[in-house]
């Protein structure tokens, strides 16, 4: 089972007559965009777009989601099953990424846990959606409309404008064509049966109260462990619907560009065996949450693996469920690590994760996101600033002539738990 995920260059993003790649520019039709992120959605009262470029003064918030414009061109399936296309396996064939782009949802969001991106500045730093160019869609829904109805416009509106502008590359040349082959676990590649094999447990946040997470369309709420072949996640199996924690929140462009399904695929067959990826929840009861890491364990055994990589999504009660997978993992002899940031509080000095256990001897760190930062006024703002002091990693007193004073919180992906960030440690 093959994917070619296939890289199509955008370096340029402007308003045209119609949309249409040419060589490296994308020109948009904005009004066929606006007709394609708004649909037959009786629930969306207007919706606008702007673009926001790199370097630029532009200030994004609230922030819903961000998303890749991509197009299926060879295989089964379509673009996010389940949502825009059918249900129809995904993660084989031929798909086209409009690299250097994205689509980014704002303007009124159904929660203040929400961030924001900087286009330029210290916060620019932060987030690698500051060096994407930006297509930011606005969208205003009816009064009265509930808030998982609310989230639900905004999720697909962002879904169908990546379709629309992901069409735009599918007769493009790519400038790079990756080859990624799922085999059976259980028959490594011919010579390398002694390389450890190493399963990806990732945990999916999925509580409810609009922390939810989408595999093929169903809300991973309701779901036990199960497996996937990482191609999957590549191809848009698995897309975010939450409201939380900017920070460490995982978009549909963090799951489209999954870099730790990427680095296992690149090192499979030389210093490892990627022996598959277990999806598992984050649960906000105590039966639920032992159910999930108990029949998680399980599956990774049964795969006969020598070790495992986790990574969770969100803080506070994701802790105890990633701690409990580790800790049952290492009971049968499967050697873990895990990713995760930390809320060590401003200073650094507190208890930085909610639970913890003494076999979780192999942790990476993605940052503290407690930490403080002020972030100058940007000439352009798309959305509403007053949210900034309701906004998780804000508070009352934030804005002020200088600028705003946020926690790192605040910032889209600024302590990302895939390791899809830019802060590093070093030694003093």
């Amino acid at each position: 089972m093959v994917l070619e995920l296939c890289s199509v260059s955008v370096e340029d993003i402007s308003w045209g007559r119609k949309t249409i790649l040419d060589g490296t520019a994308l020109l948009v039709h904005r009004e066929g965009l606006l007709a394609a992120a708004k649909g037959n959605d009786h629930r969306i009262t207007s919706v606008k777009a702007f673009i926001a470029r790199p370097g630029e003064s532009v200030r994004i918030l609230p922030v819903k989601d961000v998303i890749e414009p991509r197009v299926k061109v060879e295989g089964k399936g379509g673009m996010f099953p389940g949502l825009i296309s059918g249900v129809e396996t995904v993660g084989t064939g031929r798909t086209h990424a409009l690299r250097g782009c994205a689509v980014v949802t704002a303007g009124q969001v159904v929660g203040v846990q929400e961030g924001l991106i900087d286009m330029s500045g210290p916060g620019a730093h932060y987030s690698p959606f500051s060096r994407t160019l930006n297509i930011v869609l606005a969208v205003n829904v009816k009064y009265g409309t509930s808030p998982h109805e609310h989230e639900e416009a905004l999720r697909l509106a962002g879904l169908r404008a990546a379709v629309y502008l992901g069409e735009a590359g599918r007769n493009a040349k790519p400038v790079d064509v990756e080859r990624f082959e799922v085999r059976s676990p259980f028959t490594p590649k011919r010579g390398n049966a002694d390389l450890p094999g190493i399963v990806y447990v990732y945990m999916l946040l999925s509580q409810g109260l609009l922390h939810d997470t989408y595999l093929y369309g169903q809300n991973a709420t309701s779901l036990l462990p199960t497996l996937i072949m990482g191609t999957e996640i590549m191809d848009g199996a698995i897309v975010s619907g939450n409201c939380v924690s900017a920070c460490d929140k995982n978009t549909t462009y963090h799951h489209q560009n999954n870099p730790v399904v990427r680095e296992l695929f690149k090192r499979d067959g030389i210093d490892l065996r990627f022996l598959g990826t277990v999806v598992g929840n984050c649960n906000v009861t105590l039966p639920a949450k032992l159910r999930a890491a108990q029949y998680g364990v399980k599956l990774v055994e049964f795969l006969c693996a020598d070790g495992a990589v986790i990574t969770k999504e969100g803080f506070g009660n994701p802790d105890a469920d990633a701690m409990m997978y580790c800790a049952g993992l290492e009971q049968m002899g499967i050697r873990t690590v895990m990713i995760t940031d930390e809320f060590a509080g401003v200073d650094g000095a507190s208890q930085s994760l909610a639970d913890t256990t003494p076999r979780a001897d192999a942790v990476v760190s993605t940052g503290n996101a407690n930490e403080r930062i002020l972030l100058p006024p940007m000439e352009k703002v798309i959305g509403d600033m007053r949210v900034i002091e309701r906004m998780a990693g804000g508070q009352s007193g934030s804005i002020s002539q200088e600028g705003i004073t946020v926690e790192l919180q605040a910032i889209l992906g600024a302590t990302n738990e895939l390791g899809f960030e830019f802060l590093s440690a070093r030694e003093e």
